[in-house]
């Protein structure tokens, strides 16, 4: 097919509120075709919510609460038995919120909705289309990139997940439970369990990770910059270029601010004050929520996109990429991507001209290397065993997988405490503290399912505690990832191996002793129940943290044994198509020519306290690089 014969997108135009529906609707809206808008959505208080219920005054075990809560709750003291079962669920919600840091009460505000002309449905695509440039994934990485890459040149843009606008799950901070509890195939956070038995999320929304999390932003050191290999004056004009559009200064609380004096008073020193900067020391950092309580994320960068140059499609999930093989003399050659929509129908994305345009993966850590073994790039044997047809035997793609280990102390507490996500930070150089209150995320590990929270009752937020966790900078145990099987929209088995090595090990207990000074500190003092010891909150803490992994009886008196048993993830995981791997220096897949990886997947290491600021930038500064032709070296 010559491709003046092939169907264009159709661009313009407003976006009838008739193809965005909630939840189930928008899957229908999928068949349909359609602009998307933030219009349309249901109001919070009509969606569907969990059935968990804490009660008082002895309700425990009302709704829909599960059998087994109900069977510990018969002939326990009324008050013991909800203190217990409320610091349950406080702490194993907060596990979840770590990695997701910021803070804010988010309602929609459809007059802020982009109406990007350029965003639709992947059901109403050609089946057949060409361009400069593909990229698969509209992530954290994704978005920066198309819309620096749309100054020049045509770009597509799939995304496997849907719109963030409009969705109040992804933008009220009220909702944050069903945003991750809520499982089904097309649900904005996918949940996986690593082979080491702790539970996990990846995000299947435009925007990436950024739409899920909990929005603390902070930078990548300027040694991490170097070590990057990236060149330090344009990584600061892009990071200046992400935050101008998604990164504030957060309003401290009365917890963060005695937080903040307890960890100078642990000797986490010196004070660094409000700054986006990673810098050794205690400092205030930046939120992706705004002063309205507003979530702000990547999506919001494709602001920056020329709508008559780019094109971005919802609910396309990547395939395959296809190779053309030159002959012995020359590399495979990537020439386009096979992606189905919504609906299962099958699409063709191809570069017009394979010597000047590429292919570029922004789809995580996980989806990466997964749709590079998936089109035959990877361990030959593996490939092999699943029936794929080996392009480049790459025993690498895969390998160099990290998740920063995470082990939490909660704090219960006397008095009322607004609900905060992460705003200050603890910065060693092996491993970094910080603090939330009052989110209660039990649901996301309890009730979500394949069908979605019930509706008979709301899921309640709040509780009255803090918790105190570490998260190790540098882990260096490392894993691995391997296809579950040849289905893309099936997680891979991922293994990372937490604290094998003993460094990590030991990096954990010093940590954990930091976080036990902070709990001591006079600053904190007035937060605490003034019986609670600290022994005795790691007792606590020991007894309801939750993950699938086994426990030793001494867990709660050994700090190396807490650190193993209870590890969980603060969903910093990286690695899989590291760089000098299985990218250059400028990111290009080595063995094959034009195509790219531009993502977490690529790191050696996590950047800053959290990795989305260095992610955002990064995909901005490749797209300057690439509109000026430039390498790195």
């Amino acid at each position: 097919m010559r491709e003046e014969e092939v169907a264009s997108f159709p661009r313009g135009g407003d976006m009838p509120q008739s193809t965005v529906a909630w939840i189930e609707d928008e899957e229908k809206s999928e068949k349909r075709g359609g602009h998307l808008t933030g219009q349309g959505w249901p109001a919070p208080e009509t969606r569907r919510r969990s059935s968990v219920v804490i009660g008082v005054g002895g309700e425990l075990c009302g709704g829909n609460s599960s059998p087994p809560l109900c069977s510990v709750a018969a002939g326990k003291p009324n008050m013991m038995l909800i203190m217990e079962l409320a610091m349950q669920r406080f702490l194993t919600s907060v596990v979840l919120l770590l990695c997701f840091q910021g803070f804010g009460f988010c309602f929609p505000d459809h007059d802020a909705v982009p109406r990007y002309s350029f965003l639709r449905h992947a059901a109403e695509a050609p089946r057949v289309s060409y361009h400069d440039y593909i990229i698969v994934g509209g992530g954290t990485a994704g978005c920066p990139l198309g819309a620096t890459l749309s100054e020049r040149f045509d770009v597509l843009v799939l995304e496997r997940g849907g719109s963030p606008y409009g969705n109040p799950n992804v933008s009220e901070l009220a909702l944050f439970v069903q945003n991750l509890a809520y499982q089904t195939p097309t649900s904005p956070a996918q949940r996986f369990v690593s082979v080491d038995g702790v539970i996990n999320a990846r995000a299947r929304c435009l925007g990436g990770g950024t739409c899920i999390n909990a929005g603390f932003y902070s930078r990548a050191s300027r040694q991490e910059v170097e070590e990057m290999g990236l060149n330090l004056e344009l990584a600061e004009e892009s990071f200046r270029w992400v935050e101008k559009e998604v990164a504030f200064r957060p309003r401290l609380t009365g917890w963060t601010s005695a937080f903040m004096s307890g960890l100078l008073e642990a000797g986490v020193t010196p004070d660094n004050g409000f700054t986006y900067d990673h810098l050794p020391g205690t400092k205030v950092g930046g939120t992706t929520f705004d002063q309205n309580g507003h979530r702000h994320t990547a999506a919001d960068l494709l602001k920056y996109a020329d709508p008559a140059r780019i094109t971005v499609l919802l609910r396309a999930t990547a395939q395959r990429i296809l190779f053309r093989n030159r002959g012995r003399k020359h590399k495979p050659e990537a020439y386009g991507v096979v992606y189905k929509d919504g609906a299962g129908n099958v699409h063709e994305a191809y570069l017009k001209n394979s010597s000047t345009g590429e292919i570029i993966l922004s789809a995580g850590a996980l989806g990466s290397p997964q749709l590079l073994m998936l089109s035959g790039v990877g361990p030959a044997p593996h490939l092999e065993s699943l029936g794929i047809e080996v392009v480049l035997d790459q025993p690498l793609v895969g390998r160099g997988m990290s998740d920063n280990p995470l082990n939490a102390i909660i704090v219960p507490s006397p008095q009322p405490i607004e609900i905060t996500s992460v705003q200050v930070v603890g910065i060693r150089p092996d491993y970094y503290v910080e603090s939330v209150t009052g989110i209660n995320l039990v649901a996301a590990l309890l009730a979500g399912n394949s069908t979605g929270p019930s509706a008979t009752s709301p899921i309640s937020n709040s509780f009255q505690g803090g918790t105190i966790f570490e998260k190790l900078a540098r882990p260096l145990s490392q894993g691995f990832l391997r296809l579950r099987n040849r289905d893309p929209e099936e997680n891979p088995l991922v293994t990372f191996n937490y604290f094998m090595e003993a460094e990590d090990v030991q990096a954990c207990v010093e940590a954990l002793r930091t976080v036990e000074r902070v709990i001591d500190s006079r600053a904190l003092s007035r937060f605490r129940y003034p019986n609670q010891s600290v022994q005795s909150l790691v007792a606590l803490s020991a007894s309801v943290l939750v993950n699938l992994r086994a426990r030793n009886a001494n867990d709660s008196t050994s700090l190396e044994q807490y650190c193993r048993d209870l590890v969980m993830t603060i969903w910093h995981y990286h690695g899989g198509c590291q760089m000098r791997k299985v990218v250059d220096h400028d990111y290009k897949v080595l063995g094959v020519d034009a195509l790219r990886i531009i993502d977490g997947s690529t790191f050696t290491f996590s950047p800053g306290t959290n990795p989305q600021a260095t992610v955002m930038m990064l995909g901005r500064y490749m797209g300057v690089r690439m509109l000026k032709g430039h390498k790195f070296h």
